[in-house]
C-alpha cells in the first residue's frame, strides 16, 4: 500500500471545490472512464483573465481526488498566464508529495488545466505532436520521451506510474518499452 501525506488524506477525505461549476467559461477534460482515472475541470475566468473560481469532477483513486482538489486551490486567484505555468510537480509539492506510483494523477490535473485554459481562449487543441502510443490515455511517444528524460524513468512501470500510459488495456506496453530503449540508446552515445 502507498504512504500518503496528511495533506493528501485531507484533500481526499474533504475535497474542495467538487462538482460542476455554474457559469464556468473554461472546461478541460482528460483521462478515460473506460480505462481508469478521468477528470473534468471547470474554470470561471473574469474579464482580466483571472481565475475567480474553479471546481472539478473526477473518477479515480484517492490521489486523483486529492490532486484535483489541490489544483483548484492552487489556481484560484491566478491569471491564466500564471496558471498555465502550474506543473504536475507543483500539484504534488502542494500535497507534500505523492507516491511515485500515483504521479499520473498530478499529470492528469496539469493536462485538464491546459485544456480548460485553451477552452476559455477559444483555442482548439490540435492533435498532440508525436506518435500516439497509448490510446487509452492519449499519450504520445514525445510525452514518454520527455517524461523519461526529465524524471529518470527507467521501466514501463515507471512510465505507467508517471503518465498512466500502459495502465489501461496494456496493448501499448511493448511500444513504451521500445521508446524507453531508444531514449537510453541515444543517451549512451
Amino acid at each position: 500500500m502507498w504512504e500518503y501525506t496528511d495533506k493528501v488524506k485531507e484533500h481526499f477525505l474533504n475535497p474542495r471545490n467538487v462538482g460542476e461549476l455554474e457559469g464556468a467559461n473554461g472546461v478541460g477534460e482528460t483521462g478515460s472512464l473506460n480505462c481508469g482515472d478521468a477528470l473534468k475541470l471547470f474554470l470561471k475566468v473574469n474579464e482580466n483573465e483571472r481565475i475567480v473560481d474553479a471546481s472539478f469532477m473526477t473518477f479515480g483513486c484517492a490521489s486523483a481526488v486529492a490532486s484535483s482538489s489541490a489544483l483548484t486551490e492552487i489556481i484560484k486567484g491566478m491569471t491564466l498566464d500564471e496558471a498555465a505555468k502550474v506543473t504536475n510537480d507543483d500539484i504534488s509539492d502542494y500535497l507534500g508529495g505523492l507516491p511515485k506510483e500515483k504521479m499520473h494523477c498530478s499529470v492528469m490535473g496539469q493536462a485538464a488545466l491546459k485544456k480548460a485554459i485553451a477552452d476559455f481562449k477559444g483555442i482548439q487543441i490540435l492533435a498532440k505532436p508525436g506518435e500516439m502510443v497509448c490510446e487509452c490515455f492519449e499519450v504520445t511517444d514525445l510525452e514518454i520521451i520527455d517524461a523519461v528524460k526529465g524524471n529518470g524513468l527507467e521501466t514501463t512501470e515507471h512510465v505507467t506510474n508517471y503518465l498512466k500510459a500502459g495502465g489501461g488495456c496494456g496493448k501499448c506496453l511493448d511500444r513504451i518499452e521500445e521508446v524507453i530503449a531508444s531514449v537510453n540508446a541515444t543517451e549512451e552515445k
